[in-house]
């Protein structure tokens, strides 16, 4: 059984105080031992995130990464200076990535090929727009995203790749895919995965679901067979929130 991942993604929130009294208390009350737990606090603070973190399993990740291994790029960051602050993961291909700062499935690609030979993992994250859902464009678009994100990658550097399923749509919206909708997507990323790299790796490979979870919502959508945890952006935000997702999906998996 793969694991589930429930991982929050803070974007550009909170100021040191907050992250490290919200650190501290998932390290203090998150069920690692039966939810993978991740946080990806803003850059600047990563390094008191992971003093926070302490000898929790909680697992630290940044929100982006450059491709490059050094020079003079201004205000990026490398994989090695991520694996230096105690970094684990990392997110590639953001929606707000890719459709507020313009990146394009190419530089996505460099990046994910930087972070498979690193010693960091990915968190790739590919969805579709409205327009796209409603002009019946989801598997093209999905499947278009993982075939330029993932070229040029073989099955024994995708290992440790996680992917994000995060319909445009429904990040920030307060509108969230239906769970049939959300495990439709997640059995066709998985069937293309099966097709592309072999069923061993499609079957081990941890697809989350990304896009107004709350803990309201998170159990029937966590009990969807496909979905493998959740890319939680707001409610990731506060501490009793986050943690009732993670419950959710810990009572939906039945662990």
């Amino acid at each position: 059984m793969r694991k589930p991942f429930v991982a929050g993604n803070w974007k550009m929130n909170l100021i040191q105080s907050e992250v490290v009294a919200l650190m501290r208390t998932l390290a203090a009350k998150a069920p690692t031992d039966k939810v993978q737990v991740g946080v990806c606090p803003p850059f600047v603070y990563l390094i008191p995130a992971a003093v926070a973190i302490g000898e929790s399993d909680v697992k630290l990740a940044a929100q982006d990464v450059y491709f490059e291994a050094k020079g003079a790029f201004t205000g990026e960051i490398s994989c090695a200076m991520l694996h230096d602050v105690c970094c684990e993961y990392v997110i590639v291909g953001h929606s707000e990535r890719r459709h507020v700062i313009g990146e394009s499935d190419e530089l996505i690609n460099k990046k994910l090929q930087a972070v498979v030979n690193s010693r960091l993992k990915p968190i790739l994250c590919i969805g579709e727009k409205l327009e796209e859902r409603d002009a019946g464009r989801t598997e093209k678009v999905v499947e278009s995203q993982l075939a330029k994100g993932l070229h040029g990658l073989k099955p024994a550097d995708l290992t440790d790749l996680v992917i994000a399923y995060e319909p445009v749509w429904a990040i920030g919206t307060g509108r969230n895919a239906t769970p049939d909708q959300a495990q439709e997507v997640h059995v066709f990323i998985r069937k293309w995965l099966a097709a592309a790299f072999g069923n061993p790796l499609a079957q081990a490979i941890r697809i989350q679901y990304g896009g107004s979870v709350k803990a309201s919502n998170a159990k029937e959508l966590m009990a969807q067979t496909e979905i493998d945890g959740a890319l939680v952006g707001g409610a990731s935000l506060n501490a009793e929130e986050f943690l009732g997702i993670i419950s959710a999906t810990v009572q939906a998996k039945g662990l």
